[in-house]
């Protein structure tokens, strides 16, 4: 998949949230290397002052909660100095466990602030600069948000939501010139599957379901979403919008309780 086209660079920049660590930090390396200028947004902006520094004519940060509509105006601001914003890349996400029983109010409000919330302040902030640029949107799903594990009532609700956003979003604006696609990833190495891991009886063997889950006998790592995103983003994509593009290791075309490979016997 190529990187955003040259001709692109300079006209503009790309909004990346979460960029701090797991996914949206691979998007941000990604589209750095593509040259891309970029403005970075995190609830701790730490991790990134480095990139920041040694790239202080392209890389611009913004610290604030994705949920909370007043980091999104002063990254809506930021992106003005930098040409306006012709990308978003929304990865800001967290994980709650517990049923629709179990879910306490409180659980399901942080879910729903960060995951779904925070992509509708920053879409709805960014938008103007988005049609004056004809740019593009990629929302971070989930295979969750196609399907459901157990005990996730928040995140998997917040996932199925956000495709429907980006769906919306796709039909509504299409007429403009902005696109809004979502990808879906299975399991991938990041900060977040660590902390679930780390919260089962026995990490290791959690490990081994979950490279078991996927066809490809593993999961994703973090610069593998970073490409398709890249993709979505740049004009290669310019034909596909409404799009939740799963890139689960074959995680959801396997048929439910099918034996593995490994596991067939000899006909």
């Amino acid at each position: 998949m190529n990187s955003i086209p040259n001709t692109q660079i300079g006209r503009g920049c790309t909004v990346i949230t979460g960029a701090a660590k797991g996914i949206g930090r691979a998007v941000a390396d990604r589209l750095l290397n593509d040259g891309a200028s970029l403005i970075l947004v995190d609830i701790d902006c730490t991790p990134l002052h480095d990139i920041a520094n040694q790239n202080a004519d392209r890389v611009l940060l913004v610290e604030g909660s994705v949920a909370d509509p007043e980091t999104a105006r002063r990254t809506a601001d930021a992106a003005l100095t930098r040409g306006g914003a012709r990308g978003l890349s929304h990865n800001a996400g967290i994980q709650r466990y517990g049923t629709a029983q179990d879910t306490s109010l409180q659980a399901w409000d942080e879910v729903m602030s960060v995951n779904l919330r925070g992509a509708f302040i920053f879409t709805n902030a960014l938008l103007p600069q988005l049609i004056k640029h004809r740019g593009a949107i990629v929302l971070m799903s989930s295979v969750q948000g196609l399907a459901s594990q157990a005990n996730v009532a928040a995140y998997t609700s917040s996932k199925h939501a956000l495709n429907g956003l980006t769906k919306s979003i796709a039909v509504d604006f299409a007429p403009q010139g902005v696109r809004a696609n979502a990808v879906a990833p299975g399991s991938v190495n990041t900060p977040m599957l660590d902390w679930a891991v780390d919260l089962s009886d026995d990490p290791e063997a959690l490990r081994q379901e979950i490279r078991a889950m996927h066809p490809l006998g593993r999961a994703a790592e973090s610069a593998e979403i970073a490409s398709v995103v890249s993709f979505l983003l740049s004009d290669d994509a310019a034909f596909i919008t409404g799009e939740v593009v799963r890139v689960d290791g074959g995680l959801l075309a396997r048929i439910p309780g099918a034996p593995s490979t490994q596991e067939r016997t000899n006909e």
